[in-house]
């Protein structure tokens, strides 16, 4: 296992090289020109040092090269120093965000715990909804509470969250005033009353991103416990005198998580895309709407590079699901 770890996370670096040689192709191909929101009334001598500034005028080659520089060797270098409090990176130059005129990954940062707070704790809380609901509609197919499972989630798949957001808006902020419609990123929580204010403007945002997980988790991990339910090795462990609760929990579940697993570690990435929708229609001010005011304002280093961290994502979820897919079937060997 360890061997086959080394050897994927090797293999991981020359296909991140060729995500990230794709992703700034793509971006350079778009049209638009980051300076053309500047007033008109800028001599075209300033204009021209503004471009020069940002590196505009460069060979596509040259500014590839300089913003893999920074990601992957000014930005840890950086970080190193922030840790250690060393001073190896004074001097050099950041990847700077065109929009705020300050370093990419600054922001980044300021930005990252709205959306753990909003995004990651929907996660959590639709795959600890949705895998009890897939266990309890396959055990008992065809009962009231696989055909109320059934319904919700077909609710879940079909109304995308720009709906359920807005509906859950009208519902319980606006006619049930019990949740507040918009995120407020300046709260600061440092007592119970300003948790509790926390909690509530949560919420709804939350309620929208685990409608869509819980949908979505709670079919697959019914489908694979039908599937399980069914194999000799069930009938086996009924015969020997086997408990229903071990023969579900212990034998059926075990194998039944195999390609839930997969879906589960898959989807972390995915959810701060289906974030971004979320996130600006709660106001929440996350990685998700940075991303969509970068790409309105033409920010090409802040679009670049969050969708490269989304990129790598993908690949050590990736890598993730593979390792513990050989831990809980005893059959898959990697060496």
């Amino acid at each position: 296992m360890l061997t086959f770890t080394i050897r994927r996370l090797l293999l991981a670096i020359p296909t991140l090289v060729l995500i990230s040689l794709i992703i700034f192709l793509l971006l350079d191909l778009a049209p638009g020109d980051p300076l053309a929101d500047q007033p008109l009334s800028i001599p075209p001598e300033v204009r021209q040092k503004m471009r020069d500034a940002l590196g505009l005028d460069s060979p596509a080659y040259v500014r590839y090269l300089l913003w893999a520089k920074q990601f992957f060797w000014v930005e840890p270098l950086v970080f190193f120093d922030w840790v250690f409090g060393t001073s190896f990176s004074e001097g050099m130059q950041r990847i700077v965000s065109w929009q705020f005129r300050a370093p990419v990954f600054d922001i980044i940062i300021q930005r990252m715990p709205q959306t753990l707070w909003v995004v990651g704790l929907a996660y959590v809380v639709g795959v600890l909804i949705a895998l009890p609901i897939g266990i309890i509609s396959a055990y008992k197919q065809y009962s009231w509470f696989d055909q109320v499972g059934t319904f919700v989630s077909m609710i879940g798949f079909s109304v995308p969250p720009f709906f359920s957001g807005v509906l859950m808006i009208v519902i319980f902020a606006i006619m049930l005033p019990w949740f507040p419609s918009i995120y407020d990123t300046t709260l600061v929580v440092n007592d119970f009353e300003s948790f509790g204010q926390q909690v509530r403007q949560m919420t709804l945002p939350v309620m929208v991103l685990a409608l869509q997980t819980t949908a979505q988790l709670s079919r697959f991990m019914r489908a694979s416990m039908l599937d399980n339910l069914n194999h000799d090795y069930v009938r086996t462990a009924r015969a020997k005198g086997m408990t229903e609760k071990v023969v579900l929990l212990v034998h059926v579940l075990r194998n039944s998580m195999i390609p839930v697993v997969t879906v589960i570690a898959l989807g972390i990435p995915s959810i701060f895309g289906g974030a971004i929708i979320t996130e600006q229609i709660f106001k929440v001010n996350g990685l998700g709407q940075l991303l969509i005011t970068a790409i309105y304002a033409n920010d090409l280093p802040m679009v670049q590079t969050l969708a490269f961290i989304f990129a790598v994502l993908i690949v050590l979820c990736n890598l993730i699901a593979d390792v513990l897919y050989g831990l809980l079937d005893p059959r898959i060997r990697y060496d």
